[in-house]
């Protein structure tokens, strides 16, 4: 599948880094999926980004951080539910996770387009690998979190919850691990792959309504309730049902750029690379149905 260069200007304040005016630069769609897209995310490396889709697939994409070559993709088939989440081995390149609504997790190789499937309990909709690539911890529907060793292809423990968690992280050291809640704070633990009790090291009263996600700082300086850092911890972008994505300077927690949207956002993730900005949500045709697509904002205008 090709990607379609949207030439509109996108409207907002210019970057406070020198030589990068956001306002000049546009935003290109990337056609594959049948229905929506629920989960965008970069591998280590910025080279490869991979969507989920409530079509039952993922897709991998290879794509030019400077938009010059073509754009070449592989179809990752074999869950028989909406894909709701992926991640990438923070080590691997070329190994990616999806976490689906058929109870089960799949660990894909890239290139081959083949995985291993782990068989969970209930339907999965949060999915993040520990910094060293070896457990993920994985959320579903029933708010209970899963650890599973990657190196067994097995799930280690189970930790169930009486109330709604959402989105989940490790730090970058791993030692501590978060979970966004809908009773609107964000929980701390100890590291859960390493034992089989959760040890609550602290909680942060984030929100006064549900939390829903959140990201890590690269340079590891604090956890937010917003959605994606960029690689130098410089900018922050965040998407809720507004019709647009807003970009903010972290320092002063200005917006100094908005990325118009047809739809509310599933997804927005930084390349860990380069300043491409990936974005996903519910846009549909103009008969309705799902486009299907995602968008990487960034690119120079041709």
């Amino acid at each position: 599948m090709e990607g379609k260069e949207d030439d509109r200007r996108r409207g907002g304040g210019g970057s406070s880094t020198p030589g990068m005016n956001l306002k000049n630069l546009v935003s290109r769609e990337y056609f594959g999926h049948k229905k929506k897209v629920h989960s965008v995310a970069w591998n280590c490396l910025g080279t490869k980004l991979a969507s989920g889709s409530i079509d039952h697939t993922a897709r991998v994409w290879s794509i030019d951080p400077h938009g010059h070559s073509k754009v070449k993709d592989i179809e990752l088939k074999g869950h028989t539910d909406s894909v709701d989440q992926l991640c990438w081995d923070p080590k691997h390149p070329d190994t990616v996770a999806t976490a689906a609504a058929d109870k089960s997790i799949r660990l894909w190789d890239a290139r081959s387009g083949k995985g291993q499937s782990v068989e969970l309990t209930g339907e999965n909709i949060n999915i993040t690998y520990k910094h060293g690539g070896t457990y993920l911890a994985v959320g579903n529907k029933e708010d209970e979190l899963t650890i599973v060793d990657v190196r067994k292809l097995k799930a280690l423990h189970k930790f169930k919850f009486n109330y709604e968690i959402n989105e989940i992280a490790w730090n970058k050291t791993g030692d501590l691990f978060f979970i966004t809640t809908g009773l609107g704070n964000v929980e701390v633990f100890g590291d859960p792959s390493l034992l089989d009790t959760l040890h609550v090291v602290g909680k942060l009263n984030a929100h006064t309504a549900g939390c829903y996600c959140i990201g890590m700082d690269p340079l590891d300086r604090w956890p937010v309730r917003t959605v994606s850092f960029n690689h130098t911890g410089e900018f922050l972008a965040y998407a809720s049902e507004d019709p647009f994505i807003d970009i903010a300077n972290v320092q002063t927690g200005r917006s100094i750029h908005q990325i118009p949207c047809k739809a509310a956002m599933n997804s927005v993730e930084w390349n860990p690379k380069y300043n491409l900005l990936a974005y996903a949500g519910d846009d549909k045709n103009k008969y309705q149905a799902d486009e299907g697509v995602f968008r990487i904002f960034g690119f120079e205008s041709t």
